[in-house]
């Protein structure tokens, strides 16, 4: 193969999408190579059989969840966010439990996307699973379904701020 038909297959891709893809392959394959290192125990001769499987979990992994962006000052702020809301959702789902009239009411709650598909939606859902009295039961395009235990008057502003937390990890402006 020529460089020239090389060239004209990667024009396709501006030049920083193909420097973010390339660095992010080797970073992966470091990972899965260093992962293989310790599964085996650094046994060298392992390798001829390493070497196939560590670039088949590049490809792969490229292919299911391409390189994205992140920021270190969103997930700094993030971190404590979620510890704090874990803490504070854990002890009224306690209280409520373990209160004599047990006042839950269980409901749906719909809340609109403001972020981009992918990822971004996906974490949200996910990080919406892990707070006491929620659980994500079903994420479409236009929105996340999401099961309650209760719900207070303040619970769509308290999703609009997980969003933006969960857009702020990602360097995301919301929609």
């Amino acid at each position: 193969m020529h460089s020239d038909d090389r060239r004209q297959r990667l024009e396709f891709l501006p030049r920083d999408s193909v420097m973010i893809h390339l660095r992010t392959g080797w970073f992966r394959a470091a990972l899965f190579a260093l992962l293989w290192w310790i599964l085996t125990d650094g046994a060298t001769d392992s390798w001829l059989v390493g070497v196939p499987v560590v670039l088949f979990a590049t490809l792969a992994s490229l292919a299911l969840l391409p390189p994205f962006s992140w920021s270190l000052i969103g997930i700094a702020r993030f971190v404590p966010f979620f510890f704090w809301r874990s803490l504070y959702g854990g002890a009224d789902v306690a209280r409520r439990a373990l209160h004599p009239r047990l006042p839950i009411s269980p409901d749906m709650y719909e809340h609109r996307w403001r972020l981009p598909p992918g990822l971004p939606r996906v974490f949200m859902a996910n990080t919406v699973s892990l707070l006491p009295g929620t659980l994500s039961a079903e994420l479409d395009e236009e929105c996340l379904r999401i099961h309650v235990l209760y719900e207070t008057s303040t619970f769509a502003e308290d999703l609009s701020v997980v969003e933006k937390q969960v857009a702020g990890v990602f360097g995301l402006a919301l929609v």
